[in-house]
């Protein structure tokens, strides 16, 4: 990642990674957002996925997620890649595990960067690549008692 001025806030900090976890309870967003906190930061990205009542024309009616041990491992691999990538001020990422309802908060992820657009782009990379790395499985319950797993987040 090149600087993109010689003022050190233009640049990704020491150690950015700030937050990295696998929880079993609720999800706090104003832990990830104090989390990523920073005053060389302009822009600060912030996504929230929660659980839907629908997927795939289907009706949902609870979920459960449930991880390898090397999920968290795989998330700190994939945040270090993202600041790697882009100017990172901080990062934090926090995915929950077991019963989850409608509406219960299954991801927060945040990220702070000198500008906006390189936040906006940094917490894409990084929500994307959790979903399609960290293994992570969803099993749905559907309202007509049918069932599915789906694999990595």
């Amino acid at each position: 990642m090149a600087p993109s001025s010689d003022h050190p806030g233009e640049q990704a900090a020491q150690d950015p990674v700030k937050l990295i976890a696998i929880r079993d309870g609720a999800l706090s967003l104003d832990e990830v957002f104090r989390a990523v906190g920073d005053d060389a930061a302009g822009g600060t990205a912030l996504f929230v996925g929660t659980v839907r009542n629908h997927d795939g024309g289907a009706d949902v009616d609870t979920l459960g997620y449930s991880s390898h041990p090397s999920a968290e491992a795989e998330m700190r691999r994939i945040a270090e890649k993202v600041v790697a990538e882009y100017p990172v001020r901080a990062l934090a990422a926090v995915h929950r595990v077991g019963d989850l309802s409608v509406g219960d908060l299954a991801v927060v992820v945040a990220v702070s960067c000198p500008h906006r657009g390189e936040a906006f782009e940094a917490c894409r990379k990084l929500i994307d690549d959790l979903k399609h790395e960290v293994p992570i499985w969803k099993h749905q319950k559907f309202s007509d008692g049918t069932e599915e797993w789906v694999g990595a987040c």
